[in-house]
């Protein structure tokens, strides 16, 4: 596939003003929207109960299992939904949407533009969200993981002889879950959105039932008893920690399928179904394990009674399903992202909505997700053994969120500092101790989504420096287009009654392909635009603002396009608008000429020479420039340049 100099997303600040989510679209309704936001957002924390209490009362934490206990680790758990999720996701990071999309990125971008005039922190802002995101992925591949398994791992309580079987149809499952991605977030939504509706209306049902039988456990509810029990543990309150965790994962993924389904349907699905499930459901785990210890074998699962457990596990299994839907939408928005904001290379994105522009299904990140699953599933063979591996991701990622708000709430939102503080200082403070508490785990598993986060890392970082690098090489070695222009003898060259549009990164030079057209062909077209695509650090850009055309004389325009990290780059589209501007650019008598770069690694200045050939394989693995910008096929001429970085 071929690297063109046509998209180099800037990390400019001083790019157009963008206004806006793109308003007139239509909305399948609130109601249905919140449906289908029960079904992709709140599957992860929502199966959070098949494992967690287990966890927590495993001997490695060294909580003895004890009505005391059970009281205050319940108290833990309801509190952290509460201070976490309700809190600062629900009430707080929701509102840091950036046009309507959010996610880690989005949330850089943000806080970026809030501190725009200092260049140095906002360049480490930038760099610290992309690690951020990184770690996302991690959590992308341990959710369907971990569910799955968790689930699956019931039949051993309806059937021990099943045991051999747990592994084999976990991933079969998972294999059928990624390929159903392909229809969309909004068919999965639908579909899922009643299962998981019914899903948490059972984990309230059970959950009640058993309070109702040890009504004591109902002391979890003061938050004293969850200050007194972490207070007391010492130390070993980090033990605990590290598998209180698991209760609070699916909260990030709340946050980035935002755009997916918009900030109010998510927060009425919390309030009025998901929290009071789990609530409920934690409790009643609390009241099964005070009256019977020994269902600490599986406590979720001995909730049900005997005649319910296959009933139980079909459900648990199809919400294990749905729960890795959120970390999964979740990822296709982070890349597209990561993608226009110049931290990838382009991938395929195909619309799965007509009327939902955040709904999207990106086939190469699906399928490495996938394997990047089965590795985790073959790697660690079961729900504990990966519960090892799982938090820390999440944890930091919690962190780098807080740290990013207080940006946007003091220099973008211009709260008062004392305010800003307190809250980002007590955020930080819980953000602190779940990470410390994770990190324990780092041996146990917990290097995995690391390590995973740190390649990706590498990757994004490289990817933007060779861009970055290869943009300077074009400005040095290119010629002062306005200077070439005014130069041309218009007289001897033959002119065709065409518009040609020569896609370049830097639109002060003279392209590439401009030249070798002159040379070889010894013609020139009628008109001729020098075209910029730019992506800016919001997530839409009105059609006021998309186009910019500057007259250069002799037949010549500069022309910008800017689009939002979330607008669909449509050129042809685009270029219609230039008509209101003076410039007129017909579909059918428009041809693009596209430089295709082949970057050629160099020593000296720069990068290391590894990093250089490592940018030069994926820029040579780019997705096709053609289909990114929607250019018309039979319309696209494709000259080659060398340029060495």
């Amino acid at each position: 596939m071929n690297n063109t100099a046509l998209p180099t997303p800037p990390t400019d600040p001083d790019l157009p003003a963008t206004r806006g989510h793109p308003g007139a679209q239509r909305h399948p309704g609130l109601a249905g929207l919140t449906l289908a936001a029960i079904g992709v957002v709140y599957g992860d924390i929502g199966t959070s109960p098949l494992y967690t209490v287990k966890e927590i009362f495993l001997p490695a934490t060294g909580v003895a299992l004890t009505a005391a206990n059970l009281v205050g680790a319940v108290s833990c758990i309801v509190w952290a939904l509460m201070l976490v999720v309700t809190l600062k996701y629900v009430t707080l990071i929701l509102r840091a949407d950036n046009r309507g999309e959010g996610g880690g990125l989005a949330l850089t971008a943000l806080a970026a533009q809030a501190v725009g005039s200092r260049p140095g922190l906002r360049r480490a802002l930038l760099l610290l969200g992309v690690f951020g995101a990184t770690l996302f992925y991690g959590d992308s591949i341990i959710t369907p993981a971990i569910s799955v398994l968790g689930a699956m791992e019931g039949l051993e309580i309806a059937t021990p002889a099943l045991k051999p079987y747990v592994l084999p149809i976990s991933l079969v499952i998972l294999v059928g879950l990624f390929g159903v991605q392909r229809h969309g977030t909004a068919v999965v939504g639908r579909v899922f959105g009643p299962v998981i509706v019914l899903w948490f209306a059972v984990l309230g049902l059970v959950g009640l039932l058993h309070i109702a039988r040890e009504p004591a456990i109902l002391a979890a509810l003061n938050p004293l008893e969850a200050w007194q029990f972490a207070s007391s543990r010492g130390w070993k309150v980090f033990l605990m920690v590290g598998a209180l965790v698991l209760a609070l994962t699916g909260a990030e993924a709340l946050y980035a399928d935002m755009g997916h389904f918009g900030r109010r349907p998510i927060q009425i699905a919390w309030t009025g179904l998901v929290l009071p499930g789990l609530a409920l459901n934690y409790l009643g785990q609390g009241a099964l394990l005070m009256a019977e210890p020994a269902a600490i074998e599986n406590p979720f699962y001995r909730l049900f009674p005997g005649d319910w457990i296959w009933p139980a596990l079909v459900l648990a299994t199809l919400a294990a399903i749905i729960a890795s839907q959120a970390v999964i939408s979740g990822a296709y928005s982070m890349t597209r992202q990561a993608i226009q904001l110049g931290f990838l290379p382009r991938m395929a994105v195909r619309h799965t909505s007509a009327h939902e522009a955040g709904q999207i299904y990106m086939p190469l990140v699906n399928w490495l997700l996938l394997g990047g699953v089965i590795a985790a599933v073959l790697g660690f063979r079961s729900s504990s053994a990966l519960a090892g591996a799982y938090g820390i991701a999440v944890t930091l990622t919690m962190m780098i969120t807080t740290l990013l708000t207080w940006f946007v709430i003091r220099d973008g939102w211009h709260l008062p500092g004392p305010l800003a503080a307190g809250a980002t200082l007590f955020f930080l403070c819980i953000d602190a101790l779940l990470v410390a508490g994770c990190a324990l785990k780092f041996f146990d598993g917990g290097w995995f989504p690391l390590a995973m986060g740190g390649l990706l890392f590498l990757l994004m970082a490289t990817w933007q420096r060779g861009r970055t690098l290869a943009l300077e090489v074009i400005r040095r070695e290119g010629l002062p287009l306005q200077e070439f222009i005014d130069a041309l003898d218009l007289a001897s060259l033959p002119r065709t009654p065409r518009v040609a549009v020569y896609a370049v990164a830097d639109p002060s030079t003279v392209p590439q392909a401009l030249l070798h057209n002159l040379k070889h062909n010894q013609v020139l077209h009628e008109r001729n635009i020098i075209l910029t695509v730019r992506f800016a650090e919001s997530p839409w850009v009105g059609m006021e603002d998309r186009t910019r055309v500057e007259p250069l004389g002799h037949g010549f325009w500069r022309v910008t396009l800017t689009f939002g990290f979330m607008n669909t780059p449509d050129v042809p589209q685009a270029l219609k608008l230039c008509a209101a501007q003076g410039l007129a650019v017909p579909l059918f008598e428009t041809s693009y000429f596209l430089s295709r770069e082949t970057i050629v690694p160099t020593h000296g200045a720069g990068m290391a020479l590894w990093r250089e050939r490592l940018f030069a394989t994926m820029s040579r693995n780019a997705g096709s420039v053609v289909e990114f910008f929607r250019l018309p096929d039979n319309a696209v001429v494709e000259l080659g340049t060398r340029v060495q970085i």
